[in-house]
């Protein structure tokens, strides 16, 4: 079994910086991706990567962590942000996890 943990949500006013962390644990041969996704109400789950300028991704493989840096943050990136993963595990498939979502709320 594996566990995606998010952490670093929160409440930010307009122009703001977030860092949003989530670490992988438990069964893992290799992770072939990780990545973060965001939901609103009503809406898709969208892929977080599609955001430019403001938003950096980056890994430490050997801590099986991504991170999520969003900077100049607006009322509309106000989500649910979802950790992301396909991880082999150690019998060699393939699986697909998500974290348990962190909210980031951004004010005006």
């Amino acid at each position: 079994q594996v566990h995606l943990v998010e952490s670093g949500g929160g409440s930010v006013q307009a122009g703001g910086s977030l860092r949003l962390a989530c670490v992988a644990s438990g069964s893992i041969s290799r992770i072939n991706t990780m990545d973060w996704y965001r939901q609103t109400p009503g809406k898709e789950r969208e892929l977080v990567n599609s955001v430019k300028g403001r938003f950096s991704i980056s890994r430490d493989n050997a801590e099986n962590t991504v991170y999520l840096q969003m900077n100049s943050l607006k009322p509309e990136d106000t989500a649910v942000y979802y950790c992301h993963a396909d991880i082999i595990s150690p019998t060699l498939r393939q699986y697909t996890y998500w974290g348990q979502g962190t909210q980031v709320t951004v004010s005006s």
